[in-house]
């Protein structure tokens, strides 16, 4: 049977909850922050995105991108709230519920005997029930795996809707750019791109071993050789929790000094504050990474009894395991931070 995949998308969700509370901010450009002396994006209104204002671009950037923007700090509480309606209008449609933030989510409807042909007919119709009870609208992409459905989704976005049948895969596919194939980071795309892969159709050219030769030989390269052709077998995960939740930065030139690396926590750390806090997670462990310029990978970890949420916890934990003799005799190539023993907010603040 083939499968009917909807990925649902909320546009500009923090921030268009704002511009609805508030709407005489229809038209100017709105950004919602995580307060603080470094203070970051978590979202901005396409006004605002207009001028180079996104998701984890600090607070002052933001400021000299856009001189009239108005900064709105979080009400992570009332994202929640409004995150729980949209998923009971999904729950109306199927129980196949993959959420992968507050604002969208993945849902599988094979399973109620939906064909792909019904898909377009359904989005629209969730579409609208978002609309009427959040006053809020979202895009949606249909299609028969994940991956070609999330693609769909930010193909029209504000308020899009596409379908992609199978007969149009391979010609969409063979025109996107490399980086644009699900888990292809700046990194891959680099070492793909070197080797004269720009589009689907050139990863279509190359044999699986070629590929593996590029990429290494762990699980991804035969995923990306399967993505190219339009396959995806992974499935919707119902209520699916995440393991953990970082950043990672690559550096342009190795960086030989603790000093060095101590100024970059706190941009990096903020980063991963901000996506706790969209996904309304703390977490107990800090965990540090450094890749050395042989490839060498260590990890570090440091536990705490309260929870971690904020951008300065997570940098001091991180400064403490970055000791001095990890230095020693390496220069650094990529250096994140990740928090592990996640629970959600509630649950952290529960008495026990």
């Amino acid at each position: 049977m083939t499968r009917l995949v909807v990925h649902v998308d909320m546009d500009a969700f923090y921030a268009s909850i704002e511009i609805r509370d508030q709407p005489d901010l229809a038209e100017k450009p709105v950004a919602v922050i995580v307060p603080g002396r470094r203070g970051v994006v978590m979202t901005a209104n396409y006004v605002a995105r207009g001028f180079g204002v996104h998701s984890a671009l600090p607070v002052h950037l933001a400021r000299q991108r856009c001189p009239g923007i108005v900064l709105i700090p979080q009400r992570m509480d009332v994202y929640r709230a409004v995150s729980a309606q949209i998923h009971g209008i999904f729950a109306q449609y199927t129980e196949e519920i993959e959420p992968l933030a507050l604002d969208e989510a993945y849902l599988d409807m094979t399973k109620e005997g939906r064909a792909l042909a019904q898909g377009e007919a359904l989005a629209r119709s969730i579409q609208a029930d978002i609309l009427a009870e959040t006053r809020l609208t979202c895009s949606a992409g249909v299609s028969v795996n994940k991956f070609l459905a999330k693609y769909g989704s930010g193909m029209h976005k504000p308020g899009g809707l596409t379908v992609i049948h199978p007969e149009e895969v391979d010609a969409l596919l063979a025109a996107l750019p490399v980086e644009e194939f699900f888990g292809v980071g700046p990194v891959i795309a680099g070492k793909l791109q070197a080797q004269g892969i720009h589009t689907g159709a050139d990863l279509r050219a190359r044999s699986l071993p070629e590929l593996q030769a590029i990429l290494g030989a762990g699980k991804f390269a035969p995923r990306l050789y399967d993505l190219a052709r339009g396959v995806d077998e992974r499935p919707v995960e119902a209520h699916r929790e995440p393991k953990s939740i970082g950043v990672e930065q690559t550096f342009e030139r190795d960086v030989q000094t603790r000093e060095a690396l101590l100024a970059e926590l706190p941009g990096i750390t903020a980063q991963v504050a901000a996506r706790l806090s969209k996904r309304g997670y703390v977490g107990r462990t800090v965990v540090l990474k450094l890749r050395y310029e042989d490839g060498t990978t260590v990890t570090r970890h440091r536990t705490r009894d309260e929870p971690l949420a904020t951008a300065a916890e997570l940098a001091q934990g991180a400064a403490e395991v970055l000791t001095p003799e990890l230095l020693e005799g390496h220069r650094v190539r990529l250096l994140g931070v990740s928090v592990v023993n996640l629970s959600s907010r509630e649950e952290a603040q529960s008495p026990t």
